[in-house]
């Protein structure tokens, strides 16, 4: 049998100004990936900077965290967004975090939509259909992180782009594969022995216990454990250890 792969990523750089809100440099000595906010829903340009700078001196892979407009709310709101203002504002947010990554001796590697765009494209058609244009403006062959089956991946693949299948640790799942939405109860995974035994059976058996209790199927190459969560950075330590004590091969995705 082939060992286990499981790329790990977190959302970083997620602050601006003086406020902070990711253990950037802390969590860039554990994962593989690093989801970089592009300005829309945190992250500055002072900010952007310093985080890619940090992801080439440590070998980990830049990936552009696009979002809704949506300063205040953490892009966490859900919006209604003209595809074609959509789309300009994913390559406009690809192309700045662009120009920080290749400063620093590297590029970025995919993208990621974040918060309440992430979860609007798992099934809307339209604004699937803008993140992918705003995508190709910026890249034709940029890599798109997203939930398997979600209409994104689904758009990704027709449109000949490269997809990256991705599981949650730290979230609970429903019936049906998805995300059970922030403000229901029990849909962030808080416990720390839970959260590190969730990731070993979804790099391991491909598989997680949805709320309601039911076993579900989860493949996936890349486990994101949030940036945001208390005592993050610590947590993707134990997580990172747990699986290679387990036989898995942490690694970025190619």
């Amino acid at each position: 049998m082939s060992t286990p792969t499981i790329d790990l990523n977190a959302d970083l750089g997620e602050g601006f100004g003086r406020w902070r809100l990711t253990d950037d440099d802390e969590l860039l000595s554990v994962v593989t990936s690093a989801n970089v906010a592009c300005g829309f829903h945190a992250g500055d340009p002072a900010t952007m900077r310093r985080v890619c700078e940090r992801a080439a001196e440590r070998g980990v892979r830049i990936g552009a965290q696009v979002s809704y407009r949506d300063l205040a709310g953490f892009g966490r709101r859900a919006m209604d967004v003209p595809a074609a203002e959509l789309a300009a504002e994913v390559a406009y947010q690809i192309g700045a975090l662009e120009v920080f990554a290749r400063a620093a001796g590297t590029r970025v590697a995919y993208v990621k939509p974040h918060g309440a765009l992430y979860n609007r494209v798992v099934h809307d058609e339209d604004q699937a259909g803008a993140v992918i244009e705003g995508v190709l403006l910026a890249d034709e062959a940029m890599p798109l992180l997203g939930l398997p089956g979600s209409r994104l991946l689904e758009a990704a693949q027709e449109a000949g782009l490269p997809v990256v299948t991705e599981a949650f640790a730290d979230r609970a799942y429903t019936d049906e594969g998805t995300l059970v939405p922030r403000g229901e109860e029990g849909a962030v995974i808080t416990d720390a022995d839970a959260v590190v035994e969730r990731s070993l059976g979804m790099a391991g058996a491909g598989a997680v216990t949805s709320l309601s209790g039911r076993e579900i199927a989860v493949r996936a190459r890349s486990l994101c454990l949030h940036g945001d969560t208390p005592g993050a950075a610590d947590l993707a330590r134990r997580v990172r250890s747990r699986l290679e004590a387990a036989g898995v091969r942490v690694a970025a995705f190619a």
